[in-house]
């Protein structure tokens, strides 16, 4: 299935900057030892590809998901093979004592890069995901720098999100507050990020769904009023890449906006997925009829259809990758742009959400409340939209 016609393109993002910079991307690369925590997501998986290709001396991938990172080697060894260097995957939780233990057993990693997150919206519904959110977010990245600092670590990279651009939900607050430490981190080691939008067809999106959905004969639904950008899971591991090897300390990646990066509705993509597979929506006013016309329209070569406004908790109206108040750099780069940081960062501010955090945590359970209220501290402007509708609701 062809990724990139069904978000409503036919070029890649990123090609030709790979291509003017891949002798230094593949030297750094072949004479470096990478750590890639994270490394079975969808992100994840996409830069330790990156990584592999250019046969690097050290690829060491860590994730809780045991299933994916199994996944992960199948994929690199039905694709790229095999290489010089050391591969080796980890069925670990960066928090853990193990993970500990594997840092101490190591020579050592010249990059570490964090793709590991809670990347949902719908992760602020109740406040007990809302606390692992924060925990993986931010938590895991403020003891991860510090242990790739201890260790000798000359770089670290850390995925954002656009959703940390003025953030109006709890997932792209998380990432805003992540970036404010990776600030005060940068004065001790050299970290670099990027913020891209929606990947395609990612573990958990709404685009995969689409293909669980088809697996199991089920309705296909989506918002037909929200418009995203895409890129590809092979762009957003080149981004990171780029990021982590040819970003200056505090610089922020992101896609340039232009003719090649169309914003989409979740609704047409869904059409033209059907369409592709050899079906034609059927539109259907609710969610019961759906359900209901699944198995008289299916053998039909009709697909049941159900498309609405969205009315859900932590929906922005519009995507952005950065703001009126940031520094840019649009001319290094034919398609990424940078933002180009100074060490700004409130350490009172940190210090004091970092103890509060600890405060609430310590407690028997927890209010949603009280963690929105420290959100707003730290992000005055944060434009929390909270209607009381989750996407757990829908179909």
């Amino acid at each position: 299935m062809n990724i990139l016609s069904l978000v409503g393109r036919d070029e890649a993002l990123f090609a030709d900057d790979i291509s003017t910079h891949e002798q230094e991307l593949s030297e750094l690369v072949a004479s470096s030892r990478f750590l890639v925590i994270g490394g079975a997501g969808s992100i994840g998986q996409a830069v330790c590809r990156e990584i592999f290709k250019r046969n690097p001396r050290a690829l060491h991938a860590v994730d809780i998901s045991e299933n994916n990172l199994v996944e992960l080697v199948r994929d690199i060894r039905s694709t790229l093979g095999y290489a010089d260097g050391d591969f080796r995957t980890f069925a670990l939780d960066c928090a853990s004592r193990e993970f500990d233990a594997l840092l101490n057993a190591e020579a050592g990693y010249d990059y570490v890069l964090n793709l590991s997150a809670l990347k949902h919206v719908r992760s602020e519904k109740d406040p007990f995901t809302l606390m692992r959110l924060i925990e993986v977010n931010v938590l895991n990245t403020v003891s991860t720098i510090a242990q790739a600092q201890a260790k000798g670590a000359r770089k670290y990279f850390c995925v954002s999100t656009d959703k940390a651009a003025n953030p109006v939900n709890m997932m792209g607050a998380s990432k805003r507050i992540m970036e404010m430490f990776l600030m005060r981190a940068s004065l001790e080691l050299p970290i670099s990020t990027a913020r891209f939008a929606n990947v395609a067809f990612s573990d958990g999106s709404l685009l995969h769904g689409f293909n669980q959905r088809f697996a199991k004969r089920q309705p296909i639904s989506a918002p037909n009023d929200v418009r995203r950008y895409f890129v590809t899971p092979q762009e957003s591991g080149e981004l990171c890449l780029s990021s982590c090897l040819l970003g200056d300390n505090r610089d922020i990646f992101f896609p340039k906006l232009s003719a090649a990066l169309n914003l989409t509705r979740f609704s047409d993509i869904a059409v033209r997925y059907l369409e592709t597979l050899g079906y034609e929506p059927d539109p259907c006013s609710t969610e019961d009829e759906a359900r209901e016309r699944a198995e008289a329209l299916i053998p039909q070569r009709k697909w049941p259809v159900y498309f609405f406004e969205s009315d859900t908790t932590g929906e922005k109206d519009f995507e952005e990758f950065f703001t009126e108040a940031e520094t840019l750099d649009m001319d290094r780069f034919r398609s990424i742009g940078v933002i180009k940081n100074e060490p700004v960062f409130d350490a009172a501010r940190l210090d004091r959400f970092l103890a509060r955090i600890a405060e609430i945590r310590a407690c028997p359970t927890w209010d949603k409340p009280e963690i929105v209220d420290l959100f707003h501290e730290m992000i005055p402007d944060f434009s929390h939209k909270e209607t009381g509708k989750y996407l757990d609701n829908r179909m």
